[in-house]
């Protein structure tokens, strides 16, 4: 790590020692505590299954305790333990395990950003040679033909419930210490560990739709709570929690939970609402009703809340020192260490793009890359065409020595070259990486996709030109000279359309497109080696995964599997 990225940011680190975590430094929460920290690539083996020894428990929806990804040995006799009886005995320990729970956020970023980005027209992994066949699950998740005990039905979206219900677990863990210890800013740290289950259980809710709502620690079998009621709990949890957390942070607290964050996952489950609160049945969604314009209410809380504005570059949003971005509002904090960092690029670069020998995977389709326009600036985050060095420029050759072109057509997915697809590259490499760590932050939520969000609620309501108007403050940055769009051109039902667009081309790889396609009718359409599954309307929510049914009596089967 350079000496410039440690003068920016003193690290709040949590070290194993002997078995147990203990708190070196809470002056940073750039370092979010990872207990044991993941070494696989994800494209040669699933997720090893340990309990960690940090004694973090794992406490979900089943009977039995769910183990945690890891790397202690279970044979291994433990030189020291922390449970919830021992420790949170005062301030530091309980921050110590607030900052676990943030520490979670980091895992969405595999397994649930994983299927939510390849079971769209965003993403695609081809099948390269003896590279990223992994049983067909990534082209399973590509074609939408998982199941509950398919390749990808147990990997990648099992790994999502149990990842989901870790932090959830965690979150619990450390609500129940404050019941019985008096800390310093107790009623803050409880608003945000509210917050951060109130996510983990928007993400559950979009993959699964109803899923057991869990508040405390006892491990016992849990039924599945309907998907109303989920969103109605995670929406009462966020209201009452937002009116304790601050506006903003000291520089040095940058990425904990703020009003803002609290307000923005409002914003989204009340732009989806239609989708949360309904019923999928076998043919598809029978749609809830609508919340546009609470979601208009609280997008405004944000947009004048003085706090945010948009950054003047796009591009700035995503850099390694992305956490000077205005426009940031919730954030997975990254570090250039082993373990900590991003590894966006890692997934989708060729092998001799950086020195950490990227794995080859993540493309995009030709119809994506082909739909913005060539002089939209938000088009920079493909690389395409010749291929050069991310570290010093300079061209780089394929494995046989040719010179390395990214073909936006594919070809046959099952055998694809080297070279097929266009890379998604809107993270850009971090010049002080270490190994395939890049320490750009993650936004969940930013202020471009705020003003996205109340465009399509004032759409909905019949204000069509102030839509446009909003979305027109975001083509002013991507085009150069302006291009804005006219209002007159639009009906509500064409400018509906428009805004599905623009929120590709604002957000693509953002993690939203599968959340938008649903909401917009689209996600069973066909695309680019995927035929359409409209048959199949009980698809827009993923299965419960077989080995969660198999642990869990109580769990029932989202309909259609």
């Amino acid at each position: 790590m350079s000496a410039s990225k440690m003068t920016r940011f003193p690290i709040a680190a949590a070290m194993r020692r002997g078995g147990q975590m203990h708190l070196k430094d809470l002056r940073d929460f750039r370092l979010f505590a990872n207990p044991c920290w993941q070494r696989n690539s994800m494209r040669k083996s699933p997720v090893t299954k340990s309990i960690r020894a940090a004694g973090l428990f794992m406490l979900l929806a089943t009977p039995a305790l769910t183990s945690l990804q890891g790397c202690t040995d279970l044979t291994e006799t433990p030189v020291s333990a922390i449970t919830p009886e021992n420790f949170y005995r005062n301030e530091g320990e309980v921050l110590s395990g607030v900052v676990s729970v943030y520490a979670e956020m980091r895992n969405t970023l595999n397994a649930y950003y994983n299927v939510t980005q390849v079971s769209s027209d965003e993403n695609i992994i081809p099948t390269r040679g003896t590279d990223w066949y992994d049983n067909g699950k990534w082209l399973e998740l590509h074609r939408q033909t998982w199941e509950a005990n398919s390749s990808s039905g147990l990997d990648e979206i099992n790994g999502a419930w149990n990842n989901l219900f870790t932090g959830i677990a965690r979150a619990n863990v450390v609500l129940n210490a404050l019941e019985t210890v008096n800390v310093a800013n107790e009623a803050v740290m409880e608003a945000e560990l509210k917050v951060l289950r109130a996510f983990f259980y928007y993400l559950l809710m979009d993959m699964f739709g109803g899923v057991p709502i869990v508040t405390t620690t006892e491990v016992v079998a849990r039924p599945r709570n309907t998907r109303a009621e989920v969103f109605a709990f995670v929406e009462s949890e966020l209201l009452e929690a937002r009116e304790v957390l601050p506006d903003e942070w000291p520089a040095n607290m940058n990425g904990r939970i703020t009003k803002g964050g609290a307000d923005a996952i409002l914003a989204s489950i009340y732009v989806n609402a239609q989708v949360f609160t309904g019923t999928v049945t076998t043919a598809g969604l029978q749609p809830g009703a609508a919340k546009w314009q609470e979601a208009v209410t609280v997008s405004d809380r944000i947009l004048n809340s003085g706090t945010y504005s948009l950054a003047t570059n796009f591009r700035s949003n995503f850099t390694a020192d992305n956490h000077l971005s205005p426009e940031l509002i919730l954030v997975v904090k990254h570090l250039n260490a082993d373990g900590l960092g991003l590894t966006f690029l890692q997934r989708a670069l060729h092998y001799t793009q950086l020195t950490s020998s990227p794995w080859n995977g993540f493309a995009t389709i030709a119809e994506t890359y082909n739909a913005f326009d060539n002089a939209d600036q938000r088009k920079q985050i493909f690389l395409a065409g010749r291929q050069f060095s991310l570290e010093d420029s300079t061209p780089v050759n394929d494995r046989t020595g040719a010179p390395l072109f990214f073909n936006p057509d594919i070809g046959d997915i099952t055998q694809a070259t080297e070279g097929a697809g266009v890379r998604i590259a809107k993270w850009p490499n971090d010049p002080d990486h270490v190994a395939q760590n890049q320490g750009n932050d993650f936004a969940y939520f930013r202020l471009g996709e705020i003003i996205l969000i109340k465009a399509e609620a004032l759409n909905e309501l019949g204000q069509t030109a102030a839509a446009v108007a909003l979305v027109n403050q975001l083509r002013a940055r991507a085009f150069s000279p302006a291009k804005p769009l006219s209002a007159g051109s639009f009906t509500q039902a064409s400018f509906r359309d428009e805004i599905l667009r623009e929120r590709l081309f604002e957000l693509t790889s953002e993690g939203k497109r599968r959340q938008d396609l649903v909401r917009h009718g689209k996600f069973l359409l066909p695309w680019s080696f995927k035929p359409s599954k409209a048959a199949e309307g009980y698809r827009i929510l993923m299965p419960i995964p077989q080995s969660q049914l198999a642990t869990n009596p109580l769990l029932t089967q989202n309909p259609g599997y």
